[in-house]
């Protein structure tokens, strides 16, 4: 009846012990077992971190190569050459730095208006240009 057994269930009959609630075999060095296999995997993370680094650093070689050779700065560089100009600028004041005024507001001065007309005038035709000088 046993070999019956067996031929059903395909060769499966230590897990059949399992499967109708009994208990599981003990593996006397199973602890030792786990402690290898938790070692194992911190050494793997460990050389896969250390292979993560020097990917990063020979990237950081790369882009400093072509930041050398392009004039390019970093961005860590670029904000912290703004905030001193900032604080620069405010060194000495008690209030918020002015705001400049944009081109074309406010103080002008006429001859700019009067050449640049001049120049538009050069390229009508001859009876636009005698109806804008009237």
């Amino acid at each position: 009846m046993d070999f019956v057994m067996k031929q059903a269930l395909g060769g499966a009959t230590k897990d059949m012990g399992k499967m109708l609630g009994g208990e599981e075999e003990k593996d006397p060095d199973a602890a030792k077992k786990e402690e290898e296999r938790q070692e194992a995997l911190r050494q793997q993370e460990d050389e896969r971190k250390a292979k993560h680094a020097r990917m990063e650093s020979d990237r950081e070689k790369v882009r400093q190569t072509i930041r050398d050779k392009y004039g390019l700065k970093k961005k860590e560089e670029k904000e912290a050459e703004e905030k001193a100009a900032m604080e620069q600028a405010c060194e000495g004041s008690l209030t918020r730095p002015k705001k400049a005024i944009p081109a074309g507001c406010g103080d002008e001065d006429d001859e700019d208006e009067q050449s640049i007309l001049d120049t538009v005038l050069k390229f009508l035709p001859g009876p636009l240009q005698d109806m804008f000088k009237k």
